[in-house]
């Protein structure tokens, strides 16, 4: 088995991010917490580093999957708080998910997401960790993230632990 893989990803409210990749095959952690990408350290979006088995599920399936799970192709107000982003750890991973962005463009869609090395990573609280696992009855899960999970239990069922 190869050794666990991260990535970090951004575009929605990380309660969100966070659920829907902790319900992934082969994703064994998801921190939740606030990105900085390399080149602006001193600003932090809300964002999840996941660390996943690429033997199980792959870098471009969790693009994938983060791309249709949030307003990927689309600024909206709260943009500011929430980068449409990926966040790679290295060079290759870097170039990986800019050559998937492209193809999907070249497929007629349309992504604002953007890429970009991390910078830093501060983990969220405890006590707003694991937000969907720990009371998935909240009036907020079923909202917004219900649908979310909905989506890739249709779109990505293979995947779906």
């Amino acid at each position: 088995m190869n050794d666990l893989v991260r990535i970090g990803l951004g575009g929605g409210c990380h309660w969100c991010t966070e659920a829907v990749f902790q319900s992934l095959k082969g994703v064994k952690k998801v921190d939740q917490g606030y990105i900085s990408a390399s080149n602006d350290t001193d600003t932090f979006f809300e964002g999840v580093i996941v660390h996943f088995n690429p033997e199980i599920i792959n870098l471009e399936i969790l693009i994938e999957i983060h791309l249709k799970t949030h307003q990927s192709a689309k600024n909206h107000s709260l943009r500011s708080r929430y980068l449409s982003a990926i966040y790679a750890f290295d060079k290759l991973q870097y170039a990986e998910a800019k050559n998937k962005l492209k193809r999907l463009s070249e497929q007629s869609l349309d992504f604002i997401t953007q890429v970009h090395f991390l910078g830093e990573f501060k983990a969220s609280r405890e006590q707003i960790t694991n937000y969907y696992k720990t009371d998935p009855e909240r009036p907020f899960c079923k909202k917004y993230i219900v649908p979310k999970l909905e989506l890739i239990q249709n779109d990505f069922v293979n995947y779906i632990k």
